[in-house]
C-alpha cells in the first residue's frame, strides 16, 4: 500500500493495487412472511435492527482483482451500532514469498473518522493515523481494508431492487437470503450523519455508484452476513479494480468498548510512501 496524510484532520489516504423471508413454523409468521414479499423495504430496515441489537462481533474480508492479480484482507473485532464506533484487527496480505509482509492494522472506526496504527511507514509505532472518511473517493468503504459495519448495512438504504433467494442455515442460525443492487446516492440521502457524507463520497468516487449485493438477515432482521461488489479506478495505474467486501456479525450484544485515541496521540507528520 502506498498512502499519505496532509494535515491531523483533513487526512488523504490513497490505496495504491488495492485500494428474509419465509415462514416455516409458527414463530415470526408475519414480519418474515410479509419480508418475503417485501424485500426492498427489509433491507431498507436492517441498520436499524443493528441499532437495535447494540453491539455484535464481526469479521471482515476484503478480496481485491485488477489484472492477474488477486489478495485477500482479513478482519475481527467488534462493533457498537448505538454510537456506530468499532475497533478492528486488519491483516494484510503476504507478499509473493508468503511472508507477511506488514504487522496487522488496528483500526477504529468512527462517525466521519478512521484511526489506523501500524499503517503507514514513518509513523512512530506508538501514534495513530486519523483520515477523514469523507476525504476519500471511496469514502472508506474500501480504503481500510474493511468495510465500517455499520457502512454496509447502511448502504442498504439505498436498495433500488431486490429478490428473496429463500432460507438457509449460517452458522447454526436460519438466516434469510436477499440479492439486490444498492444505489449509494440514495444510501447516502437516507445515512446517519455518522456516515452520509461518506457514502455520498463513494457514490462520486466509485467506478458506478450501483453496487451488487447478498445479504442475509436473522429473524429479527440483523444482518449476520453481507457480501457487497464494488468498483472502482486505481488513480496510480489507472486500471479498474474489483473488490468483493464480505462482512459477518455475530454474538449480538457483546460488550463493544471502543475508546478513540486523544489528540496527542495522533501523527500529524507526512506518511512515507512504502
Amino acid at each position: 500500500m502506498a498512502e499519505r496524510q496532509h494535515g491531523r484532520a483533513g487526512g488523504t489516504v490513497v490505496a495504491a493495487g488495492l485500494m428474509a423471508c419465509v415462514c416455516l413454523g409458527a414463530s415470526g409468521c408475519g414480519s418474515r412472511g410479509s419480508a418475503a414479499e417485501d424485500p426492498v423495504h427489509a433491507l431498507h430496515e436492517a441498520a436499524d435492527a443493528l441499532v437495535d441489537a447494540k453491539s455484535s462481533k464481526a469479521r471482515t474480508s476484503m478480496e481485491m482483482a485488477t489484472g492477474g492479480t488477486r489478495v485477500t484482507i482479513r478482519g475481527e473485532g467488534v462493533y457498537d451500532y448505538t454510537r456506530q464506533l468499532g475497533r478492528l484487527r486488519v491483516l494484510l496480505p503476504q507478499d509473493p514469498a508468503g511472508r507477511v509482509a506488514h504487522r496487522p492494522i488496528t483500526e477504529l472506526l468512527a462517525p466521519g473518522a478512521l484511526f489506523m496504527k501500524n499503517r503507514g511507514a514513518g509513523v512512530p509505532a506508538d501514534k495513530w493515523v486519523r483520515v477523514e472518511t469523507a476525504t476519500l473517493s471511496d469514502g472508506n468503504l474500501v480504503t481500510g481494508g474493511a468495510t465500517d459495519p455499520f457502512a454496509a448495512a447502511e448502504v442498504l438504504r439505498g436498495t433500488r431492487s431486490a429478490t428473496f433467494v429463500g432460507t438457509t442455515d449460517l452458522a447454526g442460525t436460519e438466516v434469510w437470503h436477499y440479492r439486490g443492487t444498492a444505489d449509494l446516492s440514495a444510501a447516502a440521502r437516507g445515512a446517519s450523519g455518522g456516515t452520509r457524507d461518506s457514502l455520498a463520497a463513494a457514490a462520486k468516487g466509485f467506478a458506478t455508484a450501483v453496487v451488487p449485493f447478498d445479504v442475509f438477515l436473522d429473524e429479527e432482521g440483523r444482518i449476520r452476513k453481507i457480501r457487497h461488489r464494488f468498483s472502482f479506478v486505481n488513480g496510480r495505474h489507472q486500471a479498474t479494480v474489483a473488490v468483493a467486501s464480505t462482512t459477518l456479525l455475530y454474538d449480538f450484544g457483546t460488550p463493544a468498548q471502543v475508546r478513540l485515541p486523544a489528540e496527542e496521540d495522533i501523527y500529524a507528520g507526512r506518511i512515507a510512501e512504502e
